[in-house]
């Protein structure tokens, strides 16, 4: 797939003020500083599309961008950012909760996880709730120049295993680097993929 146009539409707080339309829309989620933001510059080439930021838990609200004028990404509030007040943390999983519940128009949600890290309790726990929850996912694991390939294969096969305690059939997944451009293709690819589906199907 090649991106020809990326743009910011609008951000908001609310599930119900998000835009309505009839396009695919694919939201990128993950702990605070897993690098959200860098990769979906990444994917579109647009250095500043996605507001980058050394502090974590910078993005706040749900952020809309359409891309090619044919589909959308979305950003969404990083979850885990423990510095928040226990207020601001339940304010963010009821944003996040009502899009992932009330948003018709989701058609795949990226779970971004850290590949430099063990297993983290927090992830495998949402992946498990949205699934529990029947929402089409992928599991995006980032970071991957961070690490030894030999370091990189076992820490994503231990948390693949760690997601086979609860799943039949683990969802698809896919290994990335925005430092190194490395595994953007193929998610780029999954993407459109999906879309050639939908539109064969006439929605």
């Amino acid at each position: 797939m090649i991106i020809r146009s990326a743009e910011f539409v609008i951000s908001n707080a609310r599930a119900e003020a998000c835009p309505r339309h009839s396009l695919p829309e694919y939201a990128f989620i993950g702990r605070s500083n897993v690098g959200k933001s860098s990769l979906i510059n990444c994917l579109t080439g647009r250095k500043g599309l996605a507001k980058t930021s050394a502090t974590p838990g910078k993005t706040l609200l749900i952020n809309h961008f359409i891309i090619n004028g044919e589909w959308y990404i979305v950003d969404l509030p990083g979850y885990g950012y423990a510095k928040r007040s226990k207020k601001q943390q339940e304010e963010l999983r009821r944003i996040i909760d009502h899009y992932i519940a009330l948003r018709e128009e989701l058609t795949c949600l990226f779970v971004l996880i850290d590949s430099r890290i063990p297993p983290q309790t927090i992830d495998l726990d949402f992946i498990r709730r949205a699934g529990a929850a029947g929402v089409p996912l992928a599991v995006v694991f980032t970071k991957a120049d961070g690490l030894s390939k030999t370091k990189l294969e076992l820490n994503i096969k231990r948390f693949l295993d760690a997601l086979r305690e609860d799943w039949e059939e683990i969802p698809p997944y896919f290994v990335t680097s925005s430092t190194k451009r490395v595994g953007t293709d193929e998610l780029l690819d999954y993407i459109d993929g999906i879309n050639n589906e939908l539109q064969g199907a006439g929605k």
